[in-house]
Parts: C-alpha cells; structure tokens; sequence
C-alpha cells in the first residue's frame, strides 16, 4: 500500500476515501457508517484505478467495495453508458447488486438496469435504449443480446467479475471468455469472489493486469455464526428439522436442501403443518423466485427452503438460522450457506444434519476449514413412518436430482459466438482521462 493511500486509510469512517457528496449522503440514508475490512483494502485501489482482485467470506460487504468507487468515478466522468458491466452468476444476486447500487446512488443520476434469462427480453432491451451507465447481467443473457446486436459494450471501461467461483461451477467460463472478446481491452476488471479455484486463477492472471490483490480469510466461516452438525439417520431428519425450528431463538431460517424436489416438496409440507414456508429453486419462473424472496426479506414467510441458488451472495438480513437439511455437495458451498446467517457482523447459528453417508463430505469440509465441526447431542426424535413406496421422507427418491454446476436457470446455452477467448489481456497502458464527446447535454432523471 503506497504512503498516500495509508495516510487517507488513517481517517476514520467514509470519509478517509474522499467520496463525492452525494455519495456520502447515500452512505448515510443506507445506515453505512464504518466501512468493512474488504472495502478498507479495496477502495482506494478502485479509485486509482487499478485492477483489483478482492477475495473475502460472503457477507462482507464486497459490493459496496466495488460500487463506491464506479459510482464516483462515474460522477466525475458522465457520459452515455453502458460504461460499466457486473456479471454475476444467478438472476437473485444480479438483482441484489443493482439493488445496492441503487442505494448508494440515490442522490445522483447514475442509471443502471440488470439482464438476465428467465424473463422476455424486449423489457431489457427497452431500458438498454435509456443507455445507462451501469449494466448487471448474467453473462448468458449478456452474451445473447451481445450476439443480437441488443447490446453496445464498446464504451464499457470497467468490468467486474463477482462471485467469480461460482460462475465457474455453473460452467460459465466460456460464455465469460466470449463476452471479454467483446469488450475494450483498454479497462479497470475487478474480480471478487469467496474462493479463488485454479481455473479462477487462471483466469484472473489472464484478465487482471498488474492487480492489487487483497485475500481476506475466507476459507473458514464468520467469527459470528456458531456453526456445528447433528449426526442422525435419514428417517428422523424431518422430525430433528421440526425440533429446531422450534427452537425459541429460530423466528427465521433458511433450510437448505440438495435437490429442487426436495426443496419444493419440504416447503409444501412445512406450509401444510401450519409454518410460514416458501420454496426457492431452479424450476421456478422468475415471478415465483421475485415472490419468494420478496416475501422472505419482508418477513412474509419465516422460512425459505431453497437449494444452493440461494448459497451465495444473497443478502437477507436478520437470518437466525441456517439448517442444511442435506449436505452441500462441496466443502466449499457450506461456507457460503452459512455465510447466509451473521450477515453484517450479527450473530447467528448454523446446523448440519449428517448421516453415515456424508463421512467423506464431512472429511473433506474439515480439511478445508483446519478444524473439526462441533458435535451436538442430537435430540432423541421419532423416525419418519415408511412411504407406500417404501422409502422414509428423509431419503431420496429417484426423482430427485441435484441442483449442481448448471447454465443459468431459463437461459439458452450459447455455443458458438465470435470474438476471442480473452486473450490478448496481457500488460497495457490504460488512459484514465475524461469522457470526451460523451457529456451528456441535459442531466438525465434518476432512475
């Protein structure tokens, strides 16, 4: 860190990065006061201008890290965008980012839309017609409006990869590596993610150019949420499931669940027994998914069963409980389930159910974290009675499938595409000077 940026770093709150007023007042009607360790170390990088690879647990303030920064740049800069593009990897967090930057830049008159499959296209392209400044898209979306010639990244000049592991086991790199081919490699990229696989890093050394890298730990789960595991056997994990939900201190959950069906049927049976319940899963049409969340952040159902679609990156806050029903299916996705209670330094608990059948995901998940899961007393509860089919409600039926690596839900896989794979992203000098000729004439209506 140069001298000039330790002396800014000394100041206390907001201030140290000398932020433009209106961002400073968005900080204030969002109730930021104090910025996080990720935004610290960040910030000031983003606003020179440098690349900037951010790794950090889930739940610390990674967008606001990268927002800040775009949003003052593109106050001193005004133009006619788009000249930002966020890619993320599920139409729920795309969702949340625009959200976000929406908060932070309700003072200013900086546009920014979201694209993503699942919905018709011609209301995306409609609001891209405005030519705001920041677009956040799921990148097979992107990459076919892209290949319509719906929309122009040729003035984009800063790219931002979040939750880029994820996007990864969704199998998105290659849609990632069209979409670079199509874009100025005169640019700011910023890379964040929760964990930093080999085919991410590789990816980031062919995209980042000389990039300050800040590694928070992020293996490990947050000092807040006390997390630990019920061994039990599979018939008696619904019944362990309505014990703990009916636990004085569970007001909300998130009960997570390896397959759609699952995660369906489970919500179905829970709103059935009297509870608040909804589901949130692959199969589900975007109006669903918006219900579902929706009524989960305004306390409308307590309880979200969900399969890993909400494992990384959604933001609700005051979550009381994470339950994994069943295992994730890497060691890496329970950090990021858990990281869905203790969002913004709360307190929160998270509880595994494990059956024989989960030792070598229980091995590896420790391995991951240097230190053993707690063990509780498993409490003694009934097992499930037999099905007609003969199978117990804790098992799995033949129906039921993981919802694993994927394309993006409702999307059309795009095959063929022209432009690069993102090579020629090597060392190159980037000019950080104004926007000329792009001014807009007349200062354009919030939005």
């Amino acid at each position: 860190m140069s001298s000039a940026i330790a002396q800014e770093a000394a100041k206390s709150g907001f201030d140290r990065f000398r932020l433009d007023s209106k961002l400073t007042r968005g900080l204030e009607a969002a109730g930021f006061s104090d910025p996080r360790p990720i935004q610290v170390e960040t910030i000031p990088a983003c606003l020179e201008g440098q690349d900037v690879m951010g790794l950090a647990q889930t739940g610390t303030g990674k967008t606001a890290a990268f927002a800040l920064p775009i949003l003052q740049r593109l106050i001193e800069e005004p133009g006619r965008g788009p000249f930002v593009l966020i890619l993320a990897p599920t139409r729920e967090l795309a969702v949340q980012i625009d959200a976000e930057i929406r908060l932070l830049a309700r003072f200013t008159d900086i546009g920014t839309t979201t694209i993503f499959g699942g919905v018709p296209a011609s209301t995306q392209v409609r609001l891209l017609r405005r030519d705001p400044e920041i677009v956040v898209g799921c990148p097979g979306r992107v990459l076919d409006l892209l290949k319509q010639r719906k929309l122009d990244l040729s003035a984009v000049d800063t790219l931002v990869l979040d939750e880029a592991d994820h996007m990864f086991d969704m199998g998105f790199l290659p849609d990632i590596k069209r979409i670079l081919g199509q874009l100025p490699r005169d640019r700011q990229n910023l890379l964040f993610s929760a964990t930093m696989p080999k085919a991410i890093r590789s990816l980031a050394n062919s995209v980042l150019h000389d990039p300050h890298v800040v590694e928070l730990s992020h293996s490990a789960p947050a000092d807040q949420i006390e997390h630990a595991l019920y061994s039990t056997d599979p018939s008696r994990k619904r019944a362990l499931l309505e014990k703990v939900l009916s636990e004085d201190d569970c007001k909300t959950a998130i009960v997570f669940t390896r397959t759609k069906h699952r995660a369906k049927r489970m919500a179905i049976q829970l709103a059935q027994g009297g509870r608040n319940a909804v589901a949130l899963q692959g199969n589900m049409s975007q109006a669903q998914r918006d219900r579902a969340m929706n009524g989960f952040r305004k306390g409308q159902f307590d309880i979200l069963v969900a399969t890993d679609i909400a494992a990384r990156g959604l933001d609700v806050a005051g979550v009381d409980y994470v339950i994994n029903f069943d295992p994730p299916s890497t060691p890496e996705t329970y950090t990021h389930r858990i990281g869905r209670t203790g969002r913004s330094e709360e307190s929160g608990k998270a509880l595994t159910f494990v059956t024989s059948e989960d030792r070598a995901w229980l091995r590896d998940t420790e391995r991951m974290l240097g230190a053993p899961i707690l063990r509780l007393a498993t409490p003694d509860v009934p097992a499930a009675p037999p099905s007609a089919s003969g199978r117990r409600d804790g098992g799995r039926s033949r129906g039921d499938r993981s919802e694993g690596s994927r394309s993006e839900p409702g999307k059309r896989r795009s095959r063929g595409g022209s432009g690069s794979s993102g090579g020629g992203e090597g060392k190159r000098p980037r000019s950080r000077g104004g926007r000329s000729g792009r001014a807009r004439s007349h200062s354009a209506p919030a939005r």
